[in-house]
This record gives structure tokens, sequence and C-alpha cells, in this order.
């Protein structure tokens, strides 16, 4: 279904080849845009882009292997295509990592957005939909939390993505040629349907879903649960876990919307009601056919207890809602990891664009 401008708007998509970005990229193409990707394969694979051609029946515009920190090149991508918006996807994104590398995820995270905000400033671009994370609200109590929730980011990435708010919502206040719509999504999970595209982390996954998939294929002996004296139902964390279709899907609408009004716009993104990682386990043994062993271990620091999402504000918005469940994401994780044993190793890679 294509939008209806005559001309397709030109989207840059940064870390357009990660998990949610490559189903960012489907969502788009589907939908009429022209796709701009950069993405420096941190923790993604440039084969994955094929793959999004493949489902899309359309080619991504260009794609550029560069780091959105390395002013120079990502000024040169602007200066070879006229973009009309930016998706900023591009971040470390793991709890515990950030808690061992700190300075890398500021540097990143943070460095990488005002490096983008520079480049955008720089070329007249004032559009952008930032990519978040329910992270930022941190030890702010059980939920549902809804988007005038006090942050208390727990961790240094969910520091680094409030930071980057902090900035965007700045900028929006001193120029107001910018609008920026904000994104706080709540543990995105599952794949795409077609099994062609799901999460294909490196080294040991940090998230649930990929770790449950990998037991369950027999890559790894048990799953281990990290925490099981929380204040919960059954002592394990609880998370709203969202379907990765449904979390980009708001994704291209936030790009339709992002002529409503110019300023900084957040919103949360989220089923509205948690799952323990036992109710996660046991959905996906379900979907599995198996059961999936597990052990209790100690909670890891940085972690919290329970992160549910209010996301009525942006249902009032755009009339968004998920449409998917945690049946749905189990089935589709499992479909692609029973197709892709290997992830996308082996995959074919996508050639390299021409210098322009």
């Amino acid at each position: 279904m294509a939008r209806n401008d005559p001309v397709p708007s030109t989207v840059l998509v940064t870390g357009g080849a990660g998990f949610i970005g490559s189903h960012a990229c489907v969502e788009l193409l589907d939908h009429g845009y022209e796709v701009i990707v950069v993405d420096n394969y941190s923790n993604s694979a440039p084969q994955v882009l094929t793959r999004v051609e493949r489902i899309a029946g359309r080619f991504v515009g260009a794609v550029y292997e560069l780091d959105i920190r390395d002013r120079r090149a990502l000024s040169a991508v602007f200066d070879r295509h006229d973009v009309d918006a930016v998706v900023h996807f591009a971040a470390l994104k793991s709890v515990s990592d950030s808690l061992r590398r700190p300075v890398e995820y500021y540097d990143t995270n943070v460095g990488g957005t005002t490096a983008l905000l520079r480049a955008m400033h720089e070329h007249g671009v004032h559009r952008l939909v930032f990519s978040s994370s329910c992270a930022v609200y941190g030890e702010a109590g059980p939920g549902p939390l809804d988007e005038t929730t006090v942050p208390r980011p727990a961790n240094p990435y969910a520091a680094s993505k409030r930071l980057c708010e902090e900035v965007l919502a700045d900028v929006c206040r001193r120029r107001p040629e910018y609008t920026v719509v904000c994104l706080r999504y709540f543990n995105p999970a599952g794949a795409h349907p077609s099994g062609l595209l799901g999460e294909d982390p490196r080294g040991t996954p940090d998230n649930l879903m990929p770790r449950l998939a990998q037991v369950a294929a027999g890559h790894q002996e048990f799953l281990r649960v990290f925490g099981d004296d929380y204040p919960t139902r059954d002592g394990t964390a609880i998370r709203d876990y969202l379907h990765v279709m449904d979390t980009v899907e708001a994704h291209r609408l936030a790009l339709d919307h992002l002529t409503d009004a110019p300023g900084m716009h957040v919103y949360n993104l989220g089923l509205g009601r948690g799952s323990s990682v036992l109710e996660v386990l046991a959905a996906f043994s379900e979907a599995a056919g198996r059961t999936v062993p597990y052990a209790m271990a100690p909670r890891r620091p940085g972690d919290v207890a329970e992160l549910v999402a209010d996301a009525t504000a942006v249902t009032r918005a755009w009339g968004w809602r998920p449409a998917l469940t945690l049946a749905d994401m189990c089935r589709d994780a499992w479909r692609f990891q029973r197709l892709n044993p290997r992830g996308y190793a082996g995959s074919d890679r996508r050639p390299k664009p021409k210098e322009c």
C-alpha cells in the first residue's frame, strides 16, 4: 500500500540493518518511502538488506557503511541525497554491557545523536523520529507508566537515551523549525512473519526472546533467569513485550505525522500489560512445541522489577494500537530461528554502493 504523495519522501534510516531498523526499512518501502541506510554493522550484518529488498520487492535507495559519529562521512550522505526526514535507530543497547563500558555508551549514543543533528542542521533537515526506550523510566515504579512519569534511568544505556531526549527537546525549544517524535518503546520482540528477518545479535544475546530461541534450538544448554526475588507475581522481572511489526508500524506513522506540529512529541509504545520472564518462557515453550530448560541466577545489576506501558496517548493521537500478542511474538521468533539456525551467517552479502 503506497502513501498518497505523488513523489515518495526520502528517509534516512540510521542503524537500518539492525533488528528494528531492518523491519522499519521493510515497512517504509512497503508504504512508498525512498529509504537510505547508514550502519556500521557493529551488531548487524549487511546481508540483512538483501532480505529487506526481497520482502519489500523494492531496492533500498543506497546503503552506506559508516559510523554516524564520523561527521565528514555522514555529511557526504546528506550531500548526495535530498533527505526529507531521519529515523534514528543507531545506538548501543545492552544494559549489562553499558555497565561495563559506560563511556562507550555515552560516546556512541549521545555523541552519535549530536553528530547526526549537526549534519541535519547543516543540510536543512529538521524532521526526526528518535528511537528511545522504556529504560529511561528505570526505577520509576510499577506501571502502567505514561509519558508524564518522571524518568529515573538505572544504568548507563538508559541514561544515554535520556540524555539524547533532553538534547532533542532543547533543540526543539530553541529552534522552532524542528519537529521530533520520540518513541519510548517497551521490549520489541518477535520477527517478520516471513521468517526472513529477525533478531540475530552478535555473541550471547542480551534480550530474552533470542536467548530463548537459542536454548530451544539446542545452541545453549539452558536459559538463565536473572532474579527470582523481585516483588512481582512469580518473583521474576516483568516487561511489556511488543511485536517488532507493531513497533515499526508506529515509526512509519510517526513519519506521517511529522507535519502535524513542530516541537518535541514523546509517545510510549507497548501492549499495556506485562509478562514475567517465566510467563514468556512458558509461551515460548508452547510456540516451539518443546520445554525450554532454565535455571535461576542472581539479579543483574541495572535491571528493574517492572516496566509496563500506558500507551493511550499515541492511540489518541494517531489511532495506533498493537495488533499482535505475546504468542505471535514467540511464534515468529521461533520461525526465524528454525529457518535461520545460523542467523544471517552465509546469506548473500549486498553489493556495496557505487561512489557518487
